[in-house]
């Protein structure tokens, strides 16, 4: 599973349109509302002309986490707020920021973040509080997140989870579309993925347990990898541990099956913000009308133009914004 775990003044998205927002790293002096220095940011972007303060925007260090702090940045620049993006390690990272309010906002996924505060509080050992149910996830997230100062938004309907590919050919061959399909086929599969997927519930022992699937081994080829994709297209294994928004999988001749009967937990794409410096209902306003727009086809097809079309993160982000109206133009 990727880690998911994670950038604006009025000229950003002019000058994302015209691929000239290109830093090296933030200014060492830039301070974020709750006035912490970020001389550790290693790449984000800036600009200055906010009319109603500052945010700084958290984003990890992956394509999606990327394109969605520069889509955050975005609809908060052009409501008037200075924005500036930090580009962090990951969510280990990125958490206590967000807690002190060295950064104001961040993309995250909910069950996801909910196991990890979860985990925080109560242990390793701890009982999941996540789950497929959306609304119970949140609702579990927003309890162990609020006494960390910090503020939960609505989720949307993008999400980014856990998936399995089988090749086309495999899938035609067996009438496969979703996952009960492929074990009513009663075919053994080998899957390629992290060697975890072995013991975690959501990826081996749950395909066995909750749709019958024989599995006949782990090659542990990595997450979502361009190994493990190609060993399926070449029929060494059958099953790629992929992500619902793994915009490669059709060069690879790949297609996901359904998760039918949601084995996977609610990993819905929701922003969260440091309630004290970024908890306003403005700023919940504004990034709502983005979370309400944003899809997961929306999500595969920007993760597309960043990893196969190579283009800039702020660029893809700016071009979706004014297209879906989410900006003045």
């Amino acid at each position: 599973m990727n880690s998911r775990s994670v950038r604006g003044g009025g000229s950003r998205m002019r000058r994302a349109a015209v691929g000239a927002l290109v830093l090296g790293a933030l200014a060492p002096g830039l301070v974020a509302c709750g006035g912490d220095s970020l001389e550790d940011s290693d790449g984000g972007s800036d600009s200055g002309g906010g009319e109603k303060g500052s945010l700084v925007v958290g984003a990890a260090r992956f394509t999606e986490a990327k394109v969605l702090a520069e889509l955050y940045a975005g609809v908060l620049e052009n409501a008037g707020y200075e924005v500036s993006v930090k580009t962090v390690q990951n969510r280990e990272v990125y958490g206590p920021q967000l807690e002190k309010g060295a950064i104001d906002v961040v993309p995250e996924y909910a069950a996801t973040l909910a196991e990890f505060f979860n985990l925080k509080k109560n242990g390793p050992d701890a009982k999941p509080v996540a789950s497929n149910d959306l609304d119970a996830t949140v609702k579990a997230l927003k309890g162990l997140a609020t006494p960390r100062g910090l503020k939960v938004l609505p989720a949307g309907n993008a999400v980014d989870q856990n998936a399995f590919a089988v090749s086309a050919e495999f899938a035609k061959e067996h009438n496969l579309k979703t996952l009960s399909d492929l074990g009513k086929s009663g075919e053994k599969v080998k899957i390629a993925a992290g060697d975890e997927c072995e013991e975690r519930p959501f990826c081996a022992p749950g395909l066995e347990k909750t749709y019958g699937i024989e599995v006949d081994g782990i090659d542990p080829k990595g997450v979502g990898t361009t190994a493990s994709k190609q060993a399926v297209k070449n029929g060494t294994d059958q099953l790629a541990l992929t992500t619902t928004t793994d915009a490669t999988l059709e060069s690879f001749g790949l297609v996901l099956l359904q998760d039918d009967k949601k084995l996977q937990n609610a990993d819905n794409i929701l922003p969260v913000v440091n309630a004290k410096d970024a908890g306003s209902k403005e700023i919940e306003d504004i990034l709502g009308a983005l979370t309400r727009t944003l899809t997961t086809e929306d999500l595969i097809e920007l993760n597309r133009k960043v990893d196969a079309e190579r283009q800039k993160e702020a660029d893809v982000a700016a071009e979706y914004l004014k297209e879906k109206g989410l900006v003045k133009e």
